[in-house]
């Protein structure tokens, strides 16, 4: 049987995407941008993974069968094609087998005749003795186990899958190994055996493919002979159907859990693109083919992650943008993710961790807006604005901040690199922890405290108008306990020295920072918000305010920071924005540790009319204040609207 071969797609497989192949690539090619790598999340039988052999790939699958093919396929492990040829060769000559195996046993005279299965058990049995003895490689290992899968698949008396076999006496006994039609890969691959939403939490890519299960059918029951071979673990077998144990590998999706481990993944997803797959059957088939995730769960998921579009293709013909989703229909739906930078300045009550619930909050088509309170300029710089006002009346902050406007990125880098160099502090991402008689879990602070009091006594004697004390004040809070900045009553800044040091990650977050800063039209402006005028905000579509938060304690709300007449101050100011029609969205805190805000509390009763309020928490995300049945002990965040999202 020399010289012949099988192609991945030559697989009977629920769901198999290769017919809509050309619609998938057809929507990447023309919306994904810079794309070199594609992590294809549920690969099942690898088709879709294959279409982007030009791509860097990632794939995996909960079941072992699914990945030892696509461990033949896409490792980059070297085989020798001769050897396992003629293994293939020696095995396709066997005519009978005469000792019963593991298969026989308990296949034999239903899937497959008797004769036949103690043929597939010698062989699985074969492979496992060639492995265990150093004669294959694991890449060998796969390819002879993915040229077993594929021969049963040709001879199974199924109808497809392995749910139930066929009542009848008529067997194909002809078991025909082939070998995998292997194409050069032309990326560097990575195949795993996990499950997806742990895997997520640990791979980058540019485009994810998602095609999870999307009823109550698992696939571990579908296949799990074939699981069961690929395995070869010879577990006690049960039932009709002759099934092992599965709870293992049986998947969340096809549960009513289905869209909170849906949301889960989507929102751990490292990637620049979203594209799934998912059925519309809606409630229009059998209980069992229902969908587990409704087309409205899907989008508003996916839309805190970014823009969405949903692309169809109905009798062959493909359309494009926000379609109808009513008739049964092939879809894919593509999110183009928030390109969210984070800031090198970790201020506290800064946003970051808060902006896949915030900006879907936010209006759209923003055309220019301010960024009242900007501290750490975590939403402004994320808020797809051309054009912003970030305002802080912290004048060392805004300094800071035009200066990394003003400079060149490789300036302000080889500037904070000097001043780091001739304080003699730490360079861990040079010389490692080691070098300074540290670790990782106990930091620097014990090498930089002399070296960092010095360099914070110099600027606080000085602090002069210029960039190099801008850079100055950058490397004290880089060093500085939690990197966060704090100045005492006599404008001195004053926190202690911290563990990290500008590191690798800290380096990238700021570059990142810059380049969003550089490519953006954005002014900062040191001013009290108290100073600031409606007349001012007239011209602006939009503007978001996160002021100190009244009953919270924080370094910025210190020595009487912020009081009720600043809070009843802000709410007055945006009273007046609401009434010139400009918008605003207001952070602040309702509830903490047992206080209430009353001032807040009070202003919300009586522009209830006026105003929403949306609760930023898993437990009251846009809900209804009063109807809530909330824990005394917890911190309500919200944001308030003066519109309707």
């Amino acid at each position: 049987m020399r010289g012949e071969y099988f192609e991945l797609n030559n697989r009977r497989y629920l769901g198999n995407k290769y017919r809509l192949i050309p619609f998938i690539k057809k929507v990447v090619e023309d919306n994904c941008e810079n794309c070199s790598s594609f992590f294809d999340v549920f690969s099942g039988t690898g088709v879709v993974a294959d279409a982007f052999r030009e791509f860097n790939l990632i794939t995996n699958d909960l079941l072992y069968s699914n990945y030892v093919i696509h461990y033949a396929f896409f490792s980059d492990d070297e085989f020798n094609q001769g050897k396992l040829m003629r293994i293939i060769d020696k095995w396709n000559n066997i005519s009978i087998i005469k000792e019963e195996n593991y298969m026989s046993e308990n296949f034999g005279g239903k899937y497959f005749s008797q004769e036949a299965s103690k043929k597939i058990g010698y062989i699985r049995e074969e492979i496992a003795i060639l492995s265990k003895n150093g004669e294959i490689n694991k890449r060998e290992e796969c390819i002879l186990i993915s040229s077993l899968i594929y021969a049963i698949d040709r001879i199974a008396s199924t109808c497809g899958h392995y749910d139930a076999y066929r009542k009848t006496k008529e067997y194909n006994d002809e078991l025909v190994l082939k070998f995998p039609n292997i194409k050069e890969n032309m990326g560097k691959n990575q195949i795993y055996n996990t499950d997806s939403n742990e895997l997520v939490r640990n791979v980058k890519a540019d485009i994810a493919y998602v095609d999870p299960p999307y009823n109550s059918r698992q696939y571990s029951d579908a296949y799990h002979l074939l699981e069961n071979v690929a395995r070869w673990e010879k577990p006690e077998v049960f039932g009709v159907a002759a099934k092992m144990n599965r709870e293992n590998i049986k998947s969340s999706y096809c549960t009513r859990r289905a869209p909170q481990v849906f949301k889960d993944l989507i929102e751990k997803l490292d990637v620049k693109y979203i594209l799934i797959s998912y059925s519309n059957m809606g409630n229009k088939g059998h209980d069992r083919s229902n969908a587990r995730i409704t087309d409205k769960e899907i989008l508003s998921i996916l839309r805190k992650r970014g823009e969405v579009q949903i692309f169809e293709k109905d009798y062959g013909a493909f359309t494009a943008g926000k379609s109808r989703i009513d008739d049964h229909k092939e879809r894919l739906f593509l999110c183009k993710t928030f390109d969210i930078v984070a800031s090198p300045l970790n201020y506290t009550g800064g946003k970051y961790k808060l902006l896949d619930q915030i900006k879907p909050l936010f209006p759209e088509n923003i055309d220019n807006m301010m960024d009242l309170f900007c501290g750490g300029c975590n939403v402004g710089i994320n808020v797809d604005c051309k054009n912003v006002k970030f305002v802080d009346k912290e004048l060392s902050l805004i300094r800071l901040l035009n200066a990394f406007k003003e400079h060149e990125k490789d300036e302000i880098l080889n500037e904070i690199d000097t001043i780091i160099e001739k304080f003699e502090l730490s360079n861990s991402s040079k010389h490692g922890y080691s070098y300074y008689g540290s670790s990782s879990s106990s930091g620097l602070g014990k090498y930089n405290k002399e070296r960092y009091l010095h360099l914070r006594d110099i600027y606080n004697k000085r602090r002069e108008d210029s960039f190099y004390y801008d850079m100055i004040f950058y490397v004290l809070i880089v060093f500085s306990f939690n990197n966060q900045i704090r100045f005492n009553k006599r404008g001195k800044f004053n926190l202690p020295v911290g563990k990290r040091d500008f590191n690798i990650k800290m380096r990238e977050k700021l570059i990142k920072f810059i380049d969003r800063i550089h490519e953006k039209d954005y002014e900062f402006i040191a001013k009290d918000f108290s100073n600031i005028s409606v007349e001012e905000v007239e011209d602006l579509s939009f503007v978001y305010a996160d002021p100190p938060y009244l009953i919270t304690t924080a370094s910025y709300n210190e020595q009487g920071g912020w009081s009720k007449e600043h809070e009843k101050d802000l709410l007055r100011f945006l009273d007046k924005l609401n009434s010139k029609g400009i918008k605003f969205a207001l952070s602040n805190v309702m509830e903490s540790k047992n206080k209430k805000n009353e001032i807040l509390y009070n202003w919300i009763i009586s522009n209830k009319d006026k105003y929403i309020v949306h609760y930023l928490n898993n437990d009251y995300s846009n809900s209804n204040y009063q109807t809530k049945n909330r824990d005394k002990n917890s911190t309500v965040e919200v944001l308030i609207t003066n519109y309707i999202v």
